[in-house]
């Protein structure tokens, strides 16, 4: 083992997988290295029994009653995809949807006044949804025209606004919004965690809403999908990526000592008394514990449950429950994602729903009783808690790229936002999510060698 790499990369979560995938596509050379002896990290799909005993304890079986440990892929880190998102480009970008199967997310809802609502599919369904009052229908549809119209290039779309400058809640305002349907508007299709937004650039919002728009355009059910047998498999689809363009993997490798050689300007790393060298370092977090800051901690609860959403919809086999801030008195949302063995991630006749917040107070599980309520019967729970964790420097003083840890929000924009910030650091350029030409030159490659086969 003893050689010289571009990046070592240590841990499997998702971000680090992406990284190794797309630096191998640039021709790096790359060594991945993960303590664990399975993909994904925090970002794993774990079967029952894999859950159980990270609940309970190591050898601790999950009761029979819960079904076949096999038929469960359960999500550490529940988010859906935005069709339309940055992730789906990065897909793209790696010709990585090849390894991967979708299903489009059946619903997306609201919580609103105590119960729930469906957050309108289209513009009929908008403005006929009991999510909007009487009174709010005519400026609600002329705020909607303008954000459909909307260029940012094209000044003549802007209302002679400077959205760049004039914040969002001048926005709303303007177009005489009133706070439900400003809190629908923000949450529900921009998806912002809490209402800071408010008082920022109104351009920022308006990009989201069309993102929203755009994904919700090329399903019309909903604007997200979701990979069958959970998202754990993501992190292995860009680990094989990896390992095709020349990527070396190995997994169970408990890093013992990393050494920084300011001489040499090359780093040693040591995992059973081998040791390799590399000019850069991407890790999750907890390889770096001296190197990160604690920012706050979230919560998770993933529920099993025997039977679909009590107020939902009965024919959804998946859907997302936004619960915005100011519903619950609270400063920031709450978020249910709820799955069943349609996705290929329990056994039928069972879901899952999974609720993530970010921890308010000393009583953690009590902040998502509002949640729970939602839910109907639970079989049973687990619960966990993590810190949210942020790297203290950007890692190009040391050459260590540590990544942020997930945050609670429902799809991948701010995970993908983090992994696009981190490439910029490691390369010195910026990265375009159009088809890498390393991909169209496989592509023809292994077209050309079918056609020969073909021949023969």
């Amino acid at each position: 083992m003893d050689e010289h790499y571009d990046v070592i990369v240590l841990g499997t979560g998702l971000k680090e997988c992406i990284i190794s995938g797309l630096l191998s596509v640039e021709g790096k050379k790359v060594l991945h290295m993960d303590r664990n002896g399975y993909y994904g990290g925090e970002s794993a799909s774990l079967n029952m029994n894999q859950l159980w005993e990270k609940s309970h304890g190591k050898d601790q079986k999950a009761p029979e009653v819960l079904g076949s440990s096999r038929d469960y892929n359960v999500d550490l880190i529940p988010k859906f995809i935005l069709s339309s998102g940055l992730l789906v480009k990065m897909l793209l970008h790696t010709d990585v949807t090849r390894y991967l199967d979708f299903k489009v997310v059946d619903g997306s809802y609201v919580y609103q006044g105590g119960k729930i609502q469906k957050v309108p599919s289209t513009d009929t369904e908008a403005l006929t949804s009991s999510l909007v009052g009487l009174l709010d229908k005519l400026p609600l549809r002329k705020f909607f025209i303008f954000v459909q119209n909307y260029e940012e290039n094209n000044p003549s779309t802007h209302d002679n606004l400077n959205l760049k400058t004039f914040t969002m809640d001048a926005l709303f305002k303007k177009y005489g919004l009133r706070d439900n349907i400003v809190d629908f508007i923000g949450h529900a299709l921009a998806l912002y965690l809490d209402d800071n937004y408010l008082q920022q650039p109104a351009h920022t919002t308006i990009m989201r809403m069309k993102l929203y728009a755009d994904s919700l355009a090329r399903y019309s059910k909903s604007p997200y999908i979701y990979p069958l047998y959970g998202l754990g498999e993501l992190p292995q689809a860009f680990a094989r990526l990896s390992a095709i363009y020349g990527g070396t993997y190995m997994l169970n490798k408990p890093i013992e000592n990393i050494v920084f050689d300011e001489e040499k300007k090359i780093i040693k790393v040591t995992s059973e008394n081998e040791t390799v060298t590399c000019d850069k370092i991407v890790c999750d977090p907890s390889y770096f514990p001296n190197k990160v800051q604690k920012k706050g901690k979230i919560i998770r609860s993933i529920c099993i449950l025997n039977g679909p959403i009590p107020s939902a919809d009965k024919k959804f086999e998946s859907l997302q429950i936004i619960i915005p801030q100011k519903q619950v008195k609270r400063q920031s949302d709450m978020y249910v994602g709820v799955m069943s063995s349609a996705h290929c991630v329990c056994p039928k006749g069972k879901y899952i729903a999974i609720v993530s917040a970010t921890v308010e107070t000393n009583d953690p599980e009590k902040e998502l009783a509002p949640a729970y309520a939602l839910l109907g019967p639970i079989q049973e729970k687990f619960v966990h808690i993590s810190d949210i964790i942020e790297p203290i420097a950007d890692g190009t003083a040391d050459n260590v790229f540590i990544s942020k840890s997930y945050d609670a929000t429902s799809h991948f924009e701010t995970t993908c936002e983090d992994v696009m910030d981190i490439y910029k650091r490691i390369t010195g350029k910026d990265l375009v999510l159009t088809v890498h030409p390393n991909i169209l030159k496989q592509q023809e490659e292994a077209g050309n060698q079918e056609q020969e086969e073909g021949q023969q």
